[in-house]
């Protein structure tokens, strides 16, 4: 699993367009990359946490912060997540479990259901450079990130 230090591991998604998204793209110089790993779209606290950074987003723009939402989902799935919910932000597909492997964040047999994997909720700040300024992992699933303590890391 990366850490913070570490240079942010690359990787290529479709998003809920089809489009080949690279991780790469989503860096800017002077600003930092919120990559934020959910479990799956439509799901309760997956909403609510992606609703909060779409409230957050004006706030974190402000700040030099954008956000890149990461899940296990298909693009068909992620598109209607978003358009149900308004999000406004890149929403990543990885269906194939690459990159929630790459990145440490993979949960096993979800809400019981066995050989269910999906990502663990995560946050990742990584700056202009490629680098890994704050991880936070959740326990379990359902815990939602301290939103606070990632508007101040993008400080």
């Amino acid at each position: 699993m990366p850490e913070v230090g570490d240079k942010a591991p690359d990787f290529a998604l479709y998003d809920y367009d089809k489009k080949m998204r690279k991780s790469s793209e989503f860096l800017t110089k002077g600003g930092k990359t919120i990559f934020a790993f959910f479990p799956g779209a439509f799901t309760g606290p997956c909403t609510q946490e992606m609703c909060t950074f779409r409230d957050m987003y004006h706030e974190l723009g402000k700040m030099k912060g954008t956000v890149v939402g990461i899940s296990v989902d298909a693009p068909f799935a992620q598109k209607a997540f978003a358009e149900k919910n308004g999000l406004a932000f890149p929403l990543l597909c990885d269906f194939q479990r690459a990159v929630v492997r790459k990145y440490g964040v993979v949960w096993n047999n979800l809400g019981g259901v066995e050989g269910y994997v999906c990502a663990n909720r995560a946050i990742f700040v990584v700056d202009g450079q490629g680098k890994i300024t704050f991880k936070w992992v959740a326990p379990e699933p359902g815990t939602l990130p301290d939103f606070e303590a990632v508007k101040k890391a993008l400080l």
